[in-house]
């Protein structure tokens, strides 16, 4: 979700060498074919021990940059003290109004203040703005950049799965991140599958299940609740395979995760089912999409910061998401359906 905030970086610097620092290999795979980016700095901070970790990031020293940015949202103290480690004078952040403090954000030079009505997309423009002194009138949506070997891949596996040319595919992602007790986010496999039945039986719809490999057993779990010989779990090499295939398909749902992301920098329709998380923040950003979500007046209880997904109700614990039912996400994915093919 930088995407945009790097092109109107590069479109107001056209001279600059932007270099990214990068700590998943999904991350990677989008970044090393933006044409904005000239070196990527690929290091795993989760799996490295402490001491290799601050070297590492001692040797960007040498690079001299004039200005670092922190991503938004990266409100933790690591990524303050990388900054300040590797030696830009110029240290761009978000004043997060959570733990700012607590997390170092004082180490950051040149901030915006943090605004929970607005999406993380903006966020990070108002930062590249702040720190460049111009000002974006066009935010472009999330980009994603496919090879021809991706976008093949992608015609192959759904021409397996296709009986006939218009046949529906709709995409499911039951996964999520995991870190930080986030997987309290997920809808039940059990109403993913009833919704699959469901919209196979009205739609004649073929279900793909998306997810990484730590997800084979949710996707599994999904298919083998549904119609057989109507639901496929897509099991890609990459990152980027998986964004090809998800191009493929006329709808996705899905928790609040990367892929909605993904499928929403693809330009697919998405119905997001939203429970704990600041829907302002995440929706899906320049595409068509429909929010299933309950609006307790309790949501939303989650924000950016290190600690843990918690639920302070007393009668059902993380009942935004376990009392959303089938019908309120089979009606908004019909709606979609029924409008895109009106």
């Amino acid at each position: 979700m930088f995407t945009p905030a790097l092109s109107f970086l590069k479109k107001t610097i056209p001279s600059a060498q932007i270099d990214a620092l990068i700590m998943f290999k999904g991350v990677k795979d989008i970044y090393e074919r933006l044409p904005e980016i000239n070196t990527i700095h690929y290091f795993d901070f989760l799996k490295n021990p402490k001491l290799d970790s601050i070297k590492f990031v001692m040797q960007l020293r040498k690079n001299n940059y004039d200005a670092i940015i922190n991503v938004y949202p990266s409100n933790r103290m690591e990524y303050n003290l990388i900054s300040l480690l590797i030696g830009a004078p110029k240290r761009a952040g978000i004043k997060y109004l959570r733990s700012n403090f607590k997390e170092l954000g004082f180490l950051n030079n040149v901030t915006v203040k943090e605004d929970d009505s607005v999406h993380n997309v903006e966020e990070n423009v108002k930062l590249i703005e702040r720190l460049t002194r111009a000002k974006e009138n066009e935010i472009e949506g999330l980009k994603i950049i496919l090879n021809s070997d991706e976008i093949e891949f992608a015609n192959q596996f759904v021409s397996k799965i296709k009986e006939k040319e218009n046949q529906l595919l709709i995409g499911f992602h039951p996964g999520c991140n995991t870190l930080k007790n986030h997987e309290k986010r997920r809808w039940e496999i059990e109403k993913f599958a009833e919704l699959g039945n469901r919209l196979i039986e009205n739609f004649d719809a073929k279900i793909l299940l998306f997810g990484g490999p730590d997800e084979m057993e949710l996707k599994n779990g999904v298919i083998d609740k549904i119609k057989s010989g109507y639901a496929f779990s897509v099991d890609t090499n990459t990152f980027t395979q998986t964004a090809a295939v998800i191009e493929k398909v006329d709808l996705f749902i899905t928790n609040d995760s990367s892929l909605m992301h993904t499928a929403a920098s693809m330009k697919r329709d998405v119905v997001a089912i939203i429970g704990p998380t600041n829907k302002n923040y995440i929706y899906p950003w320049k595409t068509n999409y429909e929010i299933a979500s309950l609006e307790l007046e309790c949501s939303p209880c989650f924000f950016y910061s290190p600690r843990p997904l918690t639920c302070s109700r007393t009668d059902i614990q993380f009942k935004c998401i376990k009392e959303l039912n089938v019908d309120t996400v089979y009606n908004k994915a019909s709606q979609m359906l029924q409008r895109k093919f009106s």
